[in-house]
């Protein structure tokens, strides 16, 4: 079961490597990248597509940090930057230090993150060590909308503040939201929007529950067309966006 403190680290005071993407074009719009994905979640959202990093990451053999570097390092200049994902990233006491190490190595660096850790963000971003998030808004900022959503009970304001902080930051913000129509109907998307308007990208994706990880929870429900996907995004999530300062 999920829970709110990361596995064991594969490195000196390093989080665990458990996947590894040498060559990217869909993870970082507009760049190049590799991606590594880090275990664990404080979240259990019914639909993750990364669930075996959450449930049972000891199952999936964990990479050295060093040899994935080692492995990067002649194509700085051709990979534009590294994308750290997972399960939260944000969980692991070593992070920091794995970022740092990225950078230092030439690389810019994107963070996947659903914004649970408010704190740790901002000390990443106030470091110098990231070059853009990617906050994952899972619903209105409400209680019971995102305890649906994320298969436990969230404390939102922590997400507000994330959310808040990044838009605030100046560093580059991408918000995405996977959404079902049973979920996150025009009244639940416009309560989105509210919080979303400032940050530079809302990507909207449609929740599949074919491939969902909890099959019960979503059994029966009805997923977003690709046309009415496209039809919100051009509607509503670009022009929240086209309109920051």
């Amino acid at each position: 079961m999920p829970k709110d403190s990361p596995p064991r680290a594969g490195g000196p005071g390093l989080p665990p490597v458990k996947g590894f993407i040498e060559t990217s074009f869909l993870d970082w719009p507009g760049q190049i990248a590799a991606v590594l994905f880090l275990p664990g979640c404080n979240f259990a959202c019914p639909y993750c597509h990364n669930y075996t990093l959450v449930n049972d990451p000891d199952s999936l053999m964990t990479l050295p940090f060093e040899g994935v570097l080692d492995r990067l390092r002649p194509f700085v200049g051709w990979i534009d930057g590294v994308v750290v994902s997972g399960g939260e990233p944000t969980l692991h006491p070593g992070l920091e230090g794995m970022l740092a190490a990225v950078k230092e190595a030439g690389f810019k660096v994107k963070l996947d993150t659903n914004g649970y850790k408010p704190g740790v963000l901002k000390s990443l971003v106030d470091g110098g060590l990231v070059d853009m998030v990617a906050l994952d808004l899972k619903a209105p900022l409400e209680p019971l909308a995102y305890r649906r959503v994320s298969g436990q009970a969230v404390e939102v304001e922590k997400v507000r503040r994330s959310l808040d902080y990044l838009k605030a930051s100046g560093v580059a913000l991408q918000v995405r939201s996977t959404i079902l129509p049973a979920w996150h109907g025009p009244g639940e998307l416009d309560k989105m929007a509210q919080s979303v308007a400032g940050a530079q990208a809302w990507t909207l994706q449609a929740l599949n529950p074919d491939t969902a990880w909890d099959q019960e929870a979503l059994a029966g429900q009805e997923a977003y067309s690709q046309q009415e996907i496209n039809r919100l995004q051009t509607e509503l999530a670009d022009p929240v966006c086209s309109a920051r300062p």
